[in-house]
């Protein structure tokens, strides 16, 4: 049995008082187990919307808009790597909270997005401007690099962090890059992911990097 709000309206000369009763009604049991999950569900999303939106990461590039191909050119960074032998999307390969657990413990600010090469799995973080002075070392598990700047095609992605919607989108740029004569290919394709492994998949936004650079017989 579940309890629902009634409402009781009064309105004497534009004052207004509500009264909220509550009455019983017969639910089909079958129905309560479902309707008590997507409440619990829509709870979850919107606590996980605020968390999200509340922490202000230093952004290194805007979003590219869902479906839509940009060439950006990215600025020389630092980059925090975690590396693993199988797929990035095979299992639970652990470079997250690899990551995560090193910035923490050297109080290092990072941006959004992180970057993440497909075979083998690497996963990359990037260090704040305000933290660019700290003299942050590789460790066993961390490599420190600093990346040159680079040019890239860039598509926009909404949805989970899945490897088909990686290679849809990677297609998607290689077809992209052979209608357009301006330029070329020149390194794989990788992600690039804007939220956390505890956003919901229909919140997540991400997109595909393609490395490339003026065509040969493009004037300057």
């Amino acid at each position: 049995m579940l309890l629902i709000r009634d409402k009781f309206r009064v309105d004497l000369k534009n004052s207004k008082c509500e009264i909220f009763l509550f009455k019983p009604i017969q639910i089909c049991p079958s129905l309560v187990l479902p309707i008590m999950t997507i409440f619990r569900t829509f709870v979850l999303c919107s606590l996980l919307l605020s968390f999200t939106t509340a922490i202000a990461y230093e952004s290194m590039h805007e979003k590219t808009p869902v479906g839509e191909v940009k060439v950006i050119l990215l600025p020389e960074r630092v980059a925090l790597e975690a590396q693993t032998e199988d797929s990035y999307f095979s299992g639970n390969n652990g470079m997250f909270r690899t990551l995560f657990r090193y910035i923490n413990q050297n109080e290092v600010s990072m941006t959004t997005p992180v970057e993440a090469d497909i075979q083998p799995g690497k996963m990359r973080f990037f260090v704040g401007a305000k933290d660019l002075s700290k003299k942050v070392q590789s460790t066993g598990t961390v490599k420190v690099r600093t990346l040159p700047p680079i040019l890239v095609a860039a598509i926009g992605v909404r949805g989970g962090y899945s490897e088909k919607r990686f290679l849809d989108n990677k297609l998607k740029l290689h077809q992209w890059l052979s209608n357009n004569d301006k330029y070329e290919g020149i390194g794989k394709a990788y992600g690039v992911y804007w939220h956390g492994p505890f956003v919901p998949g229909p919140f997540k936004r991400s997109e595909v990097h393609l490395p490339i650079q003026k065509a040969k017989n493009e004037s300057p």
